[in-house]
């Protein structure tokens, strides 16, 4: 299966491309996952837990960086088992440009492939659970970037104060950037 799809990311592309290569910011950003340790130049090994369509099973992987073009681009090739459940592997090449208002265009192509169990679900469910990681992966990895929406920002989901309780004295939520630089 192929995908591909771009953000616009409100930072500049020096500290999108550290983050792609932090193994915390990694964890964070990858669904299920419950492990991760290595560093870029070995390779990480994780174990990420999921759910495609009924089947549920424990994924342990290496992923490895290649093609590594400072700055500018790498490919992200992994491969990951999961027992009777089959296994998952595919690479995906991410590029970085500037984008608009000094912030970063981060694009990416993915292929990948799956067997065993998940093959036999067939390619809507897989596709679709593909795009979906994809997607909330970069969700994840933007919202970490990022940090919440300033304050006189509208919400993407307005709700009113008795919606949504806030904790008294409750620490305000940084983003990966204010946490290692502020």
């Amino acid at each position: 299966m192929q995908m591909s799809d771009e953000r616009q990311i409100a930072a500049p592309p020096e500290t999108v491309w550290t983050a792609l290569f932090d193994p915390e910011m990694l964890k964070a950003c990858v669904p299920g996952c419950q492990e991760l340790s290595g560093s870029a130049a070995e390779g990480y090994q994780a174990v990420v837990v999921q759910k495609v369509g009924p089947v549920k099973a424990t994924f342990k992987g290496v992923v490895t960086m290649k093609d590594v073009v400072e700055g500018e681009s790498c490919t992200l090739s992994g491969e990951g088992k999961g027992g009777a459940a089959g296994f998952a592997k595919g690479d995906a090449h991410v590029r970085l440009s500037p984008g608009e208002n000094g912030g970063t265009l981060l694009s990416y192509e993915v292929d990948a492939k799956v067997g065993g169990k998940l093959a036999q679900l067939g390619s809507r469910i897989v596709d679709g659970f593909a795009r979906r990681m994809a997607g909330e992966f970069f969700n994840r990895f933007q919202a970490e970037i990022e940090g919440p929406p300033p304050e006189d920002a509208p919400a993407e989901d307005p709700k009113t104060d008795a919606d949504s309780p806030q904790t008294e004295g409750a620490p305000e939520k940084k983003g990966w950037v204010k946490r290692v630089f502020g």
